[in-house]
């Protein structure tokens, strides 16, 4: 049976990633992500799933965030489309998490990493081929990293092009997007195939979980459908908002027509009226002489 659960959903992802039981699906996803050092061997949820955020619709915007043996703390979400404002808000919220951790009168040097990932299944930059973006406050001529404890990543989902053929020579990040944009097209015994490390099978159980059981897959369809309606009206303000841009030009430039027009009219007929009246002029000097020629 074809899957035919995407995990990007928010209910699907929050799901599968946000399940204290599928710890390695996530541990295995942050350290494709980030390839720290030291790769995080142990996490603990801090707002792991649960059916009550459905009721209050609080998975709009979906986030996890999670802390590892050492403090590090680790947020990442799920992102459907880009959004005006993303990249301040992204800047904001992994700012607030670094500076939210240090207690009055604590040291600085308490402070722990901060790694705040982004997952947009959209397009940002529509003319730059990179897929994976790392931010780091660095110095603009010389890389020289002034505190390596703060990184937002971002990674444009639809720049990666990995087939199911690429599979075994591409990087782990380059799986986990494979799995996150395409598992819903497989068999759930196919995917164990392709991709057998146990962080994917637990991410492709929590799935399949989704696809059988009931409840889930009710709350699944519900949320789906939420998602749909969202980015139709978003798309139908986007288009009204570029129709009444186009109006507005084209008010614009029958406005600057209409003034153009009169302005054109004006100065053409005061360089008729200049000509008329230097010709008569002209002729007047002339009726003058002849007259003057003609006394006796």
């Amino acid at each position: 049976m074809i899957l035919g659960i995407c995990p990007t959903v928010d209910f699907a992802f929050k799901k599968t990633f946000g399940d204290p039981a599928n710890s390695l699906a996530l541990i295995s996803l942050l350290n494709a992500i980030l390839e720290l050092a030291q790769p995080i061997t142990s996490v603990v949820i801090e707002n792991p799933f649960n059916y009550q955020d459905l009721a209050t619709d609080k998975l709009s915007i979906l986030d996890l965030k999670a802390k590892d043996a050492q403090g590090a703390i680790f947020h990442i979400e799920m992102q459907v489309s880009a959004t005006p404002g993303m990249g301040q808000r992204l800047a904001f919220y992994a700012c607030e998490l670094y500076a939210g951790q240090l207690l009055e009168g604590a040291s600085y040097t308490q402070l722990r990493p901060v790694y705040s990932i982004c997952l947009l299944n959209d397009t940002l930059w529509r003319n730059d081929p990179t897929s994976h973006h790392r931010f780091r406050l660095a110095d603009t001529q010389t890389s020289r990293i002034l505190e390596p404890s703060l990184e937002i990543h971002l990674l444009e989902l639809p720049k990666y092009t990995v087939q199911e053929s690429d599979l075994a020579g591409v990087t782990q990040v380059a799986r986990w997007v494979f799995w996150l944009c395409h598992a819903q097209e497989y068999e759930a015994a196919r995917l164990r195939t392709l991709l057998p490390q146990e962080g994917f099978q637990q991410a492709t159980r929590a799935i399949e979980t989704i696809a059988l059981k009931t409840e889930d897959k009710h709350m699944y369809d519900t949320r789906k459908k939420a998602e749909r309606d969202r980015q139709a009206l978003l798309a139908g303000a986007l288009e009204t908002g570029l129709e009444k841009g186009r109006e507005e030009g084209r008010e614009e430039g029958r406005e600057e027509g209409r003034e153009e027009g009169m302005a054109k009219g004006l100065e053409k007929g005061m360089e008729k009226g200049l000509e008329k009246g230097l010709a008569k002029g002209f002729i007047g000097r002339i009726q003058l002489c002849q007259s003057l020629l003609q006394r006796p």
